[in-house]
C-alpha cells in the first residue's frame, strides 16, 4: 500500500469541511460531483479510485456514476500526471500557424508523444483539440496557463523557463509517481473503434443477423439496405457517418 493511500482517509477528513460547503450550494448533491472531484485532484495531482469511492458515498452516488462522469471530461486525469502539464493546441487556426511544426519540436525535446510524461515525472505532454485563442496560433496551455504565439524557436525558452522555475506556473501537486502515460486502456480501446469486454460478441446494429442455414435474414438483408446512420471512430475522432444512397 503506498503512503498516498494510507494517508488518504487523513485527507478525506481535512477536506469534508470543504466537501459539505461544495455540497451546500446545489439542490441536488449530486451537482456538486465535479467541483469534489476538482477538490481531491488539486491535492492528489489526480481523481484517484479513492476520491471516486468517496465520491460517490459522500453524494450517495454508485462508483459507477462517479467513474462515468469523471472519464467523461479530459481535464479530470485518472492516473498520476507530471508536475506540468503541457497541452499543445492542433485546432485549425493553430495548425494553420504552425503548430506541427511546434508539436514536433516538443516531442523531439522532451523525448516522449502524445500522452506521454518524461522519465523524471516533470512535464507530461498532451496534443489538444482547440484553445479557444485562435488570434495568436500557435497557443498551448501549461497547466492550464495560456502561452502564445509558439515557434519551434521558442520550445527551448519555455521548458528552459519551467526547469528553472521562472514560468511564474505553478507545479501540480504529485503523489504518486507517475508511469509513462496516463491513458486509460478501457479509453483507448474505445477510441479505436473496439468493443468494450461487455459487448464483445453482441452484433451492431449494422451487422447483418445470420440464420441456422448461415445465410443473412430477410429482415436483416432488408434493414442493411436503408442508410442507415450511425457513430465512426476515427483516431479519438467521433464523427457521424450515412451511407450513400442508392438511386
Amino acid at each position: 500500500m503506498s503512503d498516498r493511500v494510507r494517508n488518504f482517509p487523513l485527507l478525506a477528513a481535512e477536506l469534508m469541511p470543504q466537501c459539505e460547503a461544495l455540497a451546500a450550494q446545489y439542490e441536488e448533491r449530486r451537482s456538486a460531483l465535479l467541483p469534489l472531484m476538482h477538490l481531491f485532484q488539486s491535492r492528489e495531482g489526480f481523481v484517484s479510485p479513492e476520491a471516486m469511492r468517496f465520491a460517490a458515498g459522500f453524494l450517495d452516488l454508485t462508483p459507477a456514476v462517479v467513474e462515468s462522469t469523471v472519464s467523461f471530461y479530459t481535464l479530470f486525469y485518472r492516473k498520476p500526471v507530471g508536475r506540468y502539464v503541457l497541452q499543445v493546441c492542433r485546432g485549425l487556426s493553430c495548425t494553420l500557424g504552425g503548430a506541427e511544426d511546434v508539436m514536433a519540436a516538443f516531442r523531439e525535446k522532451l523525448g516522449i508523444g502524445n500522452l506521454q510524461t518524461t522519465d523524471d515525472g516533470l512535464f507530461s505532454y498532451e496534443e489538444v483539440e482547440c484553445l479557444a485563442s485562435c488570434d495568436r496560433p500557435t497557443c498551448m496551455q501549461v497547466n492550464l496557463e495560456f502561452l502564445y504565439d509558439l515557434t519551434p524557436q521558442t520550445v527551448d525558452g519555455v521548458l528552459a523557463a519551467i526547469r528553472g522555475g521562472t514560468s511564474g506556473v505553478a507545479p501540480l501537486p504529485q503523489t504518486e509517481r507517475p508511469g509513462k502515460t496516463w491513458a486509460v486502456r478501457q479509453d483507448t480501446e474505445v477510441s479505436e473503434g473496439e468493443k468494450m469486454p461487455g459487448d464483445t460478441g453482441v452484433p451492431t446494429p449494422t451487422t447483418p443477423a445470420v440464420s441456422a442455414t448461415g445465410r443473412a435474414s430477410s429482415r436483416s438483408t432488408a434493414s442493411s439496405t436503408t442508410t442507415p446512420r450511425c457513430w465512426g471512430v476515427r483516431g479519438s475522432e467521433r464523427f457521424a457517418t450515412r451511407a450513400p444512397s442508392t438511386p
